[in-house]
């Protein structure tokens, strides 16, 4: 029996399990959770560290996924989170027995993995959002885990597969929701704001639809491509695309804007960026700073536009990062030898 426990839970794109029969609604819902945001980086080297590993793992699973083989755990180098976005979860009743189904749990996330058993038992993700039997992986090794005691997983139910022993797939929190009644859309909504501290609490994951109180204009749907959370897209600086119609991803554990080599290198040459050694990110000057022109991504038929200021790592987190508060650093990173586009 898991005693009524609030956990702190990283919030991931990567992959979710759950399954449930009931969920209390209120006449109010309550549909968001709110997100705290924690950095956890000394240089520009420990964000690009992070970010490729984490490909690197996505890599992995998808070719996996690709030959019908389920991904397993594999003794690969761990990179700690670097930044992460911490949810309030609730697990567990004090009022119930948990069950153990005896069934073996083998997860490998972008940021960790963990071989542990299944267990049935409470989640409560807001008072309006309760799932009396959910199953839940408790893990007998980790990786990648420190700071926090779980993984939420919200991305696609196909990356679930081969999980859970005796299950083929198992749906993901978002899925189970919206299959009871609990939310009225298929449809789960993340949102970040742009931070000059270390520690705050800016982000909200929304259940069911989204809150137009954090966007103008109207969204945009396009549909998915692969196993994960990936997009068609093409890409332009000043007017020259860099990336013409190739699939990526949108990871909320990705810091930087990876990119191929190719286009990569055409970026840094139109901006004029110079390489850091001791902050492993690109740099620019002021008067290239105040010359930066719009990037712009081309996301089924519409255009979305980085501004110069969304282009560069936040200037008050210079320091934190071995930079100095004058310095402009880009946040531009090079995929290198993952040809990501072509696993997805």
């Amino acid at each position: 029996m898991f005693s009524s426990t609030s956990l702190l839970t990283v919030v991931t794109l990567v992959l979710g399990f759950a399954s449930g029969t009931v969920i209390v609604v209120d006449r109010s819902p309550i549909l968001s959770l709110p997100l705290k945001r924690i950095n956890n980086f000394t240089s520009g080297h420990d964000i690009l560290a992070h970010d490729l590993a984490r490909i690197n793992k996505f890599d992995n699973r998808a070719k996996a996924h690709g030959s019908d083989k389920p991904a397993k755990r594999q003794a690969e180098p761990v990179i700690n989170e670097v930044v992460s976005y911490i949810a309030s979860v609730g697990v567990g009743a004090n009022d119930k027995q948990s069950t153990d189904t005896g069934e073996l749990v083998e997860v490998s996330y972008g940021s960790g993995d963990f071989v542990g058993l299944e267990f049935i038992d409470r989640v409560t993700l807001t008072p309006s959002l309760v799932i009396q039997q959910q199953s839940i992986g408790i893990a007998i090794e980790s990786d990648g885990f420190e700071g926090v005691d779980g993984i939420l997983g919200i991305g696609p139910v196909a990356l679930t597969e081969g999980t859970v022993d005796g299950s083929v797939t198992v749906p993901t929190v978002t899925d189970n929701l919206f299959a009871l009644g609990s939310i009225t859309e298929n449809l789960v909504s993340i949102s970040f704001e742009p931070t000059t501290t270390e520690e705050i609490t800016n982000g909200e994951l929304f259940f069911g639809g989204t809150d137009s109180s954090k966007f103008t204009g109207n969204i945009t749907f396009v549909p998915k491509v692969g196993d994960f959370w990936g997009i068609s897209q093409s890409v332009s600086y000043g007017g020259t695309t860099i990336i013409d119609n190739l699939s990526g991803i949108v990871d909320t554990g990705t810091t930087l804007l990876l990119m191929t080599t190719a286009s990569f290198d055409a970026y840094i040459a139109a901006t004029g960026g110079v390489l850091n050694e001791n902050v492993g990110l690109f740099s620019i000057t002021a008067a290239q700073f105040a010359a930066l022109k719009p990037l712009e991504f081309n996301i089924g038929g519409t255009t979305f536009s980085l501004t110069a200021n969304a282009q560069i790592f936040p200037r008050s987190l210079n320091v934190d990062i071995g930079g100095t508060a004058n310095d402009i650093f880009l946040i531009a990173g090079d995929l290198g030898g993952f040809p990501f586009s072509q696993n997805l």
